[in-house]
């Protein structure tokens, strides 16, 4: 049997991954942390897709240019997340899930408008790097340039979140918090800002994903809605509020979604939706559960 397909796709598998886990990280941590289902996080992902392509317009597409665009869209976007936790989402503190998802929804339609009315409904185009245009070889599989820096990036994010976390006080006050919110009141810290630190943190994690993803995908309005759905479903598989869980999720997701588009192309969302479906049946609470961490 011919096997040299697998390493092909064991690469494809892991760039989807590491790329899914930076934004579905955001989206895990807020919810751990603050309790707040963010169906908006799609657009936070959208809006640093847009602020990419122009900045690298402005910028140039040089190294240095599309770093520099880079860092100030990711940025730009953990800004503009605080912003809207400070003004809107810490209304949502306490309120069922229903209520959380119908007024992140409603932010998914203002933020859509928004881009619509900056950037218009034509696609954006963003090129990569010219440092990052090449490949290379990897145990037969010819790996890029480009997809070598989206793994990188990922990987980075997972020791940095996990330092973050576990050796750090400020990750002691965010687990602290996710766990007994009044306890932490009560000692005289101030919850309101490490809500809002959190917040700016799963919206400069979803910036920066849709920045490094902009030179792959379209760049167009309604891309939020995409994401956002495959978000769901790694989350969902990995255990809401479990960063771990969400880098577990994102592996699985990311190496059946590239393996199924090999041999099924036409049923490569209905397989990964099917394993949502069956994780949901056999463990609800996703496979390594919901806690932070």
């Amino acid at each position: 049997m011919d096997l040299s397909f697998v390493p092909a796709q064991l690469v494809s598998g892991l760039t989807t991954a590491m790329t899914l886990f930076v934004t579905a990280s955001g989206l895990s941590l807020i919810f751990g942390v603050m309790g707040i289902l963010n169906f908006a996080h799609g657009s936070l992902f959208m809006l640093g897709a847009f602020l990419l392509a122009s900045l690298a317009r402005l910028l140039g597409a040089s190294g240095i240019g599309f770093v520099a665009a880079l860092f100030i869209a990711s940025v730009a976007v953990g800004v503009i997340g605080a912003a809207l936790e400070r003004w809107l989402i810490s209304r949502l503190y306490g309120k069922e899930e229903l209520f959380q998802l119908l007024f992140t929804y409603s932010l998914v339609l203002v933020l859509a408008d928004c881009v619509r009315m900056v950037w218009g409904v034509n696609q954006q185009s963003v090129m990569r790097p010219a440092m990052l245009s090449g490949s290379f070889e990897l145990a037969g599989a010819t790996l890029s340039h480009y997809n070598l820096l989206l793994i990188g990036v990922g990987f980075t994010i997972v020791l940095g979140l996990w330092f973050l976390l576990h050796r750090t006080r400020i990750g002691e006050l965010i687990r602290a918090a996710s766990q007994d919110r009044e306890m932490l009141l009560m000692l005289g810290k101030n919850v309101r800002w490490i809500q809002t630190g959190v917040f700016a943190l799963g919206a400069f994690l979803a910036g920066l994903s849709g920045a490094l993803m902009a030179p792959l995908v379209s760049v167009v309005p309604g891309m939020d809605s995409e994401i956002i759905i495959v978000l769901f479903i790694i989350v969902v598989i990995g255990g809401l509020g479990s960063l771990a869980g969400t880098l577990v999720g994102s592996l699985v997701y990311g190496v059946a979604y590239s393996f199924t588009v090999y041999f099924f192309p036409q049923l490569a969302l209905f397989v990964v939706a099917a394993l949502m479906v069956i994780t949901l049946t056999l463990r609800p609470q996703g496979l390594l559960g919901r806690r932070i961490g």
